[in-house]
């Protein structure tokens, strides 16, 4: 494919649901009303994302996957000559799975609403703020200019904020308002920290700040501006003890607020910190990956044992809450990867990026489904005292959530294992400089949260998909149960792409990392191979 046509493409990708969040506010054309204007709307935003998805798929059919280190289907136009802001577009092997990923969560999420909108106010404004979250989350991972991915990157606070709270279930407003602080504030600190980098390297061009490779910052400039970058990135990452927003934000989210929090928007921390954290600022980050590394595993273990915490008979844990707790974990697993300053780590992390995205957006509709059957998602109502018995009351959604379950804790052949362990080889073997010993104390502490991680994840499986049917005191008899509707058929076509994903990925991870490696060698290289 030609370049012209890759720079539509992409350009597409980012403005398309822009203009067709405005669209969602406007009435619907005659004829496209359907059974109502309610209807038409949420058509609307099926249509809009599904097209997203279409040009998403064809800009990586027609990338050049033999040349996946150069920045492909540029655009790069002036837009404040005074302070040197260019609206500059590009795409690399680092981020096109992000896109693609981020355009499939939100047209599945877009489906998966069009059946089962959730209660709240006019549908209008929940299309609108779901193609708005999906513009600055594809901005953030295609522009190349500091200033705009800071732009992107602030982007989307407004409209999962909304989402939180106008869609949220319970404490919503609450949710909504330490999500904002939190990431606002985190915002704040980065802006000052790009400002530095942007100024001291005399442009805010990402690539030309990438080849440069921290040449024109001091040292002590890099030191203070990664610290900023690094802090405002580990808000959104969420790297522990900076996590406290997330477990809240998702319990009160709606279904799809909680699939992409979590399936694309915590990836936007992980990404800048490769982006631009390593290539930028080298000397800093050289500095401050130990403590990185420290924190990521803290955040395993912690997460780990917040999640056993929730599992255990008795705690009232929510299974939602458990699911963002494990986040905290798996994404502990990227930051230990980025961490290492290897290709194979850096390689893991972006690989536990899209593992972590296909396996929790898969989670977080699978127990959104199930509090629609129970009205609940507390752990000790769904099981009772002998469990809740999914697989006989509703065998394939039992099934979908044990394959959930085993994909997250890392079983080999699906998703989840091939970035967990490359991260792990990577801190085995961390960068020249960095202090093996501590290194190999981090795999070691990694390694038991991965034990961890099956512990709680298949205590869940045997209390929500295993048991047996209640005896009927004084009867002998068995104790009927309220029925379970299993997977519908709008469930089926929302979900079964996560799945197929989920087992590609496991089966043939060279796909991903072939796209990855030659981009990130050349980001920890500083553009010079």
């Amino acid at each position: 494919m030609n370049h012209t046509a890759l720079q539509v493409l992409l350009a597409a990708v980012v403005v398309l649901p822009l203009f067709g969040s405005v669209a969602a506010l406007l009435p619907a054309p005659p004829g496209l009303r359907g059974r109502g204007p309610d209807q038409a709307v949420l058509r609307h935003g099926v249509t809009v994302t599904g097209v997203v998805l279409a040009a998403a798929i064809a800009l990586a059919s027609g990338f050049d996957h033999g040349h996946p280190a150069r920045m492909q289907a540029q655009t790069d136009i002036g837009w404040i000559p005074a302070l040197g802001i260019r609206i500059h577009l590009g795409v690399d092997g680092v981020s096109l799975p992000l896109l693609v990923l981020t355009a499939l969560l939100t047209f599945l999420s877009a489906l998966y609403a069009y059946v089962n909108r959730p209660p709240g106010p006019s549908p209008k404004a929940f299309v609108a703020l779901l193609l708005l979250l999906e513009s600055g989350t594809l901005a953030s991972f295609a522009v190349l200019d500091l200033m705009l991915f800071f732009l992107a990157f602030e982007m989307v606070l407004i409209p999962m904020y909304f989402l939180i709270n106008r869609w949220g279930g319970a404490e919503r407003e609450r949710a909504a308002w330490r999500f904002i602080l939190y990431t606002l504030l985190g915002s704040v600190v980065m802006l000052l920290g790009l400002l530095l980098v942007g100024i001291k390297g005399g442009t805010f061009d990402m690539v030309a700040l990438a080849a440069d490779n921290g040449s024109k910052l001091s040292h002590t400039t890099q030191l203070i501006a990664a610290l900023a970058i690094i802090a405002g990135l580990a808000v959104k990452a969420p790297m522990w003890p900076l996590h406290s927003w997330l477990p809240d934000a998702h319990t009160a989210a709606p279904t799809v607020g909680s699939v992409l929090l979590a399936g694309v928007l915590l990836k936007m921390g992980t990404y800048g910190l490769v982006r631009i954290v390593l290539p930028m600022t080298p000397g800093a980050a050289h500095t401050y990956a130990p403590y990185l590394a420290a924190f990521a595993v803290a955040g395993i273990i912690y997460g780990s044992l917040a999640c056993l915490a929730l599992a255990r008979t008795g705690a009232k844990g929510d299974l939602k809450r458990l699911i963002a707790y494990s986040s905290v974990g798996h994404m502990g697993f990227v930051l230990l990867g980025i961490a290492t300053l290897t290709p194979t780590g850096v390689n893991g992390a972006l690989f536990a990026n899209i593992a972590h995205g296909l396996i929790t957006g898969l989670l977080f509709f699978l127990v959104g489904a199930l509090k629609d059957r129970t009205g609940t998602t507390d752990l000790d109502q769904l099981s009772g005292t002998s469990g809740a018995a999914l697989y006989g009351r509703a065998p394939r959604l039992g099934g979908l959530l044990a394959f959930g379950a085993v994909a997250s804790l890392g079983l080999p052949g699906l998703a989840g294992f091939w970035g967990e362990m490359l991260a792990m080889f990577g801190a085995f073997h961390p960068a020249d400089g960095l202090s093996r010993p501590a290194y190999l104390t981090y795999t070691a502490l990694a390694g038991f949260g991965t034990l961890l991680t099956a512990a709680y994840l298949l205590i869940v499986v045997r209390r929500v998909c295993m048991g047996d049917h209640p005896i009927e005191p004084g009867t002998g008899t068995e104790a009927a149960r309220p029925a379970l509707a299993d997977v519908h058929g709008y469930e089926w076509a929302a979900w079964s792409p996560l799945v197929a994903l989920t087992v590609l990925a496991g089966l043939w991870p060279a796909v991903l990392l072939g796209l990855t490696d030659p981009a990130v060698q050349q980001l920890l290289a500083g553009g010079n191979r």
